[in-house]
């Protein structure tokens, strides 16, 4: 497919710019006059994203005073592509055997991993399928990685018992995962982390490490940590990146540059070197 171009959404023809989507609003779906007073609504609504002409195509109401649309329509805008910008992967991708060798050769040990849901999201669903060893995609999860040490934590951990842990274990990078998002509260725990971190272990503080389906992977910096995955990351690329920044961060082969902090194996400096190499996976 062509990257240039001028296009616009595809419905029956090439460039028709039909869509649907759906959207609720706060008022109630009642009477007759309530109805038209609603689908009125949801019909201006759509104007204003730029759908001319739409139609109310299902409207239901949702308790008393709420009621939930689908409006289908011709959308007015387009996209140009050659004005889209595209994020591309900053290391490497690596299969296990590689990331363990190169583990072992930068940083004589295992690397260790303490992973967590924090606040009250229960939903451990997102750091299961990048810690335990059944992976997702058809990808094993970092437990499977010989020279990766993992500290699941589970669900509902909070900040200060995530940051005692991480400092125990001599945590080399900390994963934590957020799926609830209501009132931003992924942000704001996000936030509460890294400054937690920051506050106790300054710039030797572990890398941070946060993924959720609904991230923005370029927040990193206004959230304050190292890197954010978002939805569909697969184990194999968190290995990849933690192995980059790692390295990266000692001033190895995977660049000269260090990220905003060092990350480092907790107050008493970074952790004993194993005494047996394992073998790679």
């Amino acid at each position: 497919m062509s990257r240039t171009g001028i296009v616009r959404p595809y419905g029956d023809t090439t460039s028709d710019g039909r869509v649907q989507l759906s959207f609720t609003l706060p008022v109630p779906f009642g009477d007759e006059a309530e109805r038209r007073l609603a689908e009125g609504a949801a019909l201006q609504l759509a104007a204003k994203m730029g759908l001319d002409p739409a139609m109310v195509v299902h409207a239901k109401g949702m308790g008393p005073d709420f009621t939930f649309f689908i409006v289908y329509g011709r959308a007015c805008h387009v996209v140009d592509l050659s004005a889209v910008a595209v994020a591309e992967r900053e290391f490497p991708l690596l299969a296990s055997a590689e990331v363990n060798l190169r583990i072992r050769s930068a940083l004589g040990r295992k690397l260790v991993v303490v992973g967590a849901c924090i606040g009250t999201d229960a939903h451990t669903v997102g750091i299961d399928a990048i810690l335990n060893v059944k992976g997702h995609a058809g990808e094993k999860g970092l437990e499977y990685y010989r020279e990766i040490r993992v500290v699941n934590m589970g669900a509902q951990v909070g900040v200060a018992d995530l940051v005692a842990r991480a400092a125990a274990e001599h945590a080399d990078a900390v994963l934590v995962s957020q799926v609830v998002t209501q009132r931003d509260a992924h942000l704001s725990n996000a936030r509460e982390m890294a400054a937690a971190f920051t506050d106790a272990l300054g710039p030797a503080r572990p890398l941070l490490v946060v993924g959720g389906p609904r991230f923005d992977p370029s927040a990193a910096r206004d959230l304050g940590v190292d890197k954010i995955f978002g939805r569909g990351t697969t184990p194999r690329e968190v290995a990849s990146y933690l192995l980059h920044a790692l390295v990266r961060s000692r001033g190895g082969p995977g660049g000269s540059s260090p990220p905003a902090s060092t990350p480092r194996g907790g107050p008493g400096g970074s952790s004993p070197p194993a005494s047996t190499a394992e073998e790679a996976a």
